[in-house]
């Protein structure tokens, strides 16, 4: 930044950025400097590339001084607001340099990405209990159905009440961060009404209320609006398709313990 203004002071006394010499009548002369001498002001005129006098009562010092300082002010303003958005541009570029390329969520712990594990989980119906890979299709029958992760507790963990995700997408469908319910080992994600007739599923999880900012195609920062309270997350990208035999899920799961390192 500081460059950024030597630079411009450099170049305004170099080429004699004009200013505006305001006179009591109410017009002005463009100058590039100008000196105040006894009963006279000595000045160059960069209409006429002449130094030239004028007696000082006929000048409004008061207006010349304030108006070039303003000038001078929205300037170095100017200067500065034009480094930080160019400092802010070379930071996001290196944000998203630094996040895999690899599909999946990220999570930034000081300088360092870490990634957050995908999380395997089952589709649990009266009749059948399937593991399913990601991105299978979910085998639907008419009832009820639970989808859950295995165990009570996410092994990763997140110290802050407000994280904020990087999700690099497999392919551009929805995405968010739900709360998981823990429930005898497990953690339901969601639960899932067939209905026969209409051959929907409607699929009912606990999703957050969340900022997006896409940083690149297929990459987005992801954050909640309000504190999250201590417990279990997932962040999940899904596909509602209204297709009982094409319900997809990806899940990278964490938990919020505030105060933990």
């Amino acid at each position: 930044m500081r460059l950024v203004l030597l630079l411009i002071f450099c170049a305004s006394a170099l080429f004699g950025e004009a200013f505006k010499l305001y006179l009591k009548d109410g017009s002005y002369q463009l100058v590039r400097e100008y000196q105040v001498q006894g009963d006279r002001i000595h000045y160059y005129s960069t209409e006429r590339s002449a130094w030239e006098d004028i007696p000082v009562s006929l000048v409004d010092v008061t207006k010349t001084q304030s108006e070039h300082k303003a000038d001078e002010d929205r300037k170095v303003a100017d200067a500065q607001a034009e480094d930080q958005e160019e400092k802010a541009e070379r930071a996001e570029r290196r944000e998203i340099a630094s996040i895999p390329v690899n599909p999946g969520a990220y999570y930034k712990v000081g300088d360092k990405i870490e990634t957050v594990p995908s999380a395997d989980y089952q589709v649990i119906t009266d009749k059948k209990r399937r593991t399913l890979q990601m991105i299978s299709p979910v085998p639907i029958i008419p009832g009820k159905a639970s989808v859950i992760v295995k165990g009570e507790h996410a092994t990763f963990i997140v110290p802050e009440e407000r994280p904020s995700f990087y999700l690099r997408l497999a392919k551009e469908e929805r995405f968010g961060i739900i709360r998981l319910t823990p429930k005898k080992n497990t953690r339901i994600v969601e639960n899932i009404a067939i209905v026969p007739v209409a051959k929907q599923a409607m699929e009912e999880r606990k999703q957050m209320d969340t900022f997006e900012q896409q940083l690149a195609d297929g990459l987005y920062r992801v954050w909640p609006e309000k504190t999250l309270t201590p417990g279990e997350y997932a962040l999940v990208e899904f596909s509602d398709k209204e297709d009982v035999d094409d319900v997809e899920l990806l899940l990278w799961d964490f938990a919020v313990q505030t105060g933990s390192k």
